[in-house]
């Protein structure tokens, strides 16, 4: 049966729920936050309904969030409805705004609670209907690079799962280094083209003497050294697609040639006068403003229209932030299967400095730094002392302190004591390897206190276990 804890110290409250909700629910009462989430540790409940004074008691300033916290970080998925008066309606909306799922007001209405929780149940039905035809869509290969809490990678993953079953030439942009290779490759494993050849072909790498020969092949005798006929790679791809990188640096005659590929699919070799068709779908990328330079003159504006049918903008990594923790996960799991050793982690003061830092190799630097300290790591986390120092020498107290200036001071100073004491707990708990005794004697605390602050702030000394 399903459960509701109502957080509450008005006996009427809880009978209105029992009368209309008792034969479907569960009805457990609380009568402050801290019983609250005592009673969640011991037990799952599907619903909160919290009376916002009770709430108000635990909330600094206009801090929601933070009070809430707790509760999701038990249960992610739970959801929490706030029970207010009319004359408080400003501060439920801020609740709102922190992440609660709903309101209601008193006196509570016996039919507008049945309705509410209806609705809330049929959106999570929904969203696990979404959740599963997603699953559906990507094959299980893809599933850990689709992994993200970045929003604009959301939105990058959403225009690649439209635009894969079509035919539709697909323009990706965005700095060397953010994985539009596995982008493009991503597209077609989910394509109609699945099961035939996706060629990947780097143009800046390719001498432009040499470039039109190997994308559209060429007849013997065409040029010296050419002495015997061969394939270009929009033959081999054909019926397949093909990734062109950084394909702003192809040269005049070659844009022609691809020009008319995306026209009418037909080519014509090197030195030859047989025109050749091709069923191949085009993948382009660059890490250079095509627009600006087909509007210099230095790009074909005719090819770069038929090029931009489909534009996908790729995020550089240090706009990801919040997607290290995947990326770091990823990347030692694959280092773990090549390598003898065991490596599952990484130190907190690492995670921070890597928070500062600009990336601009993107992941692919990522990547380097990471294998690179792997190799000297004898450890079972990567501690500081395998990065290079100029990467933890951003940590400066001169760096730069964001802040919310729509806080007030108190707000903005609360904030930060939780963000320091938050940020100690971890690099103290990685160093005394999730020791709770060991480190409550090195910050001089009890370990009950210790405890208490993990609680607060979300912190498992599971995580810090070798």
């Amino acid at each position: 049966m399903n459960s509701i804890l109502v957080v509450s110290k008005e006996q009427n409250t809880l009978l209105i729920f029992h009368s209309c909700l008792h034969s479907q629910y569960r009805i457990v009462k609380a009568f402050n936050k801290d019983s609250a989430l005592d009673m969640l540790q011991k037990k799952r409940y599907d619903f909160i309904f919290f009376d916002l004074e009770i709430l108000k008691e635990s909330v600094s300033g206009n801090d929601y969030k933070t009070a809430l916290q707790p509760f999701w970080h038990l249960f992610p998925t739970i959801e929490i409805i706030i029970m207010s008066s009319q004359e408080m309606i400003r501060e439920t909306m801020m609740a709102i705004k922190a992440g609660a799922s709903d309101f209601l007001t008193y006196p509570i209405n016996p039919e507008e609670l049945r309705y509410l929780i209806e609705n809330i149940q049929k959106s999570k039905i929904m969203h696990s209907e979404l959740d599963y035809l997603r699953e559906q869509f990507w094959q299980s290969d893809a599933l850990e690079i689709i992994q993200t809490k970045n929003s604009v990678m959301q939105k990058v993953f959403n225009k690649i799962r439209a635009v894969a079953p079509t035919k539709s030439t697909v323009l990706l942009t965005g700095e060397t280094g953010t994985g539009k290779g596995v982008l493009a490759n991503l597209i077609h494993q989910h394509s109609n083209r699945r099961d035939k050849q996706f060629i990947s072909v780097h143009c800046g790498a390719i001498p432009d003497t040499l470039l039109e020969s190997e994308l559209f092949g060429h007849e013997k005798g065409a040029f010296t050294g050419a002495d015997r006929r061969k394939l270009g790679k929009f033959e081999i791809a054909n019926g397949g697609t093909i990734f062109l990188d950084e394909i702003g640096t192809i040269t005049p005659t070659a844009q022609i040639k691809l020009l008319q590929i995306l026209q009418d699919q037909t080519f014509q070799h090197v030195g030859g006068e047989e025109v050749l068709k091709t069923d191949i779908r085009i993948i382009a990328a660059t890490n250079t403003d095509l627009k600006r330079m087909s509007d210099e003159g230095q790009f074909r504006k005719d090819l770069y229209y038929r090029l931009d049918v489909f534009p996908i903008e790729v995020p550089p990594l240090r706009e990801r932030m919040d997607d290290f923790p995947h990326f770091v996960k990823v990347i030692l799991n694959k280092m773990n299967k090549i390598n003898l050793k065991e490596i599952h982690d990484i130190h907190p003061r690492v995670m921070e400095a890597f928070q500062r830092y600009s990336w601009p190799g993107n992941i692919r630097e990522l990547e380097n730094l990471i294998e690179r300290a792997y190799i000297l790591e004898s450890s079972s986390i990567l501690t500081p002392e395998s990065f290079p120092t100029e990467l933890l020498e951003s940590e400066a107290p001169s760096a730069i302190i964001q802040t919310d200036s729509s806080l007030t001071l108190s707000e903005v100073r609360q904030k930060g004591i939780a963000d320091i004491e938050r940020c100690y707990l971890k690099t103290l708990l990685a160093d005394k390897k999730g020791k709770i005794k060991d480190s409550a004697d090195a910050a001089g605390i009890s370990t009950r206190q210790l405890n208490k602050l993990m609680k607060k702030y979300g912190i498992r000394k599971e995580e810090f276990k070798t």
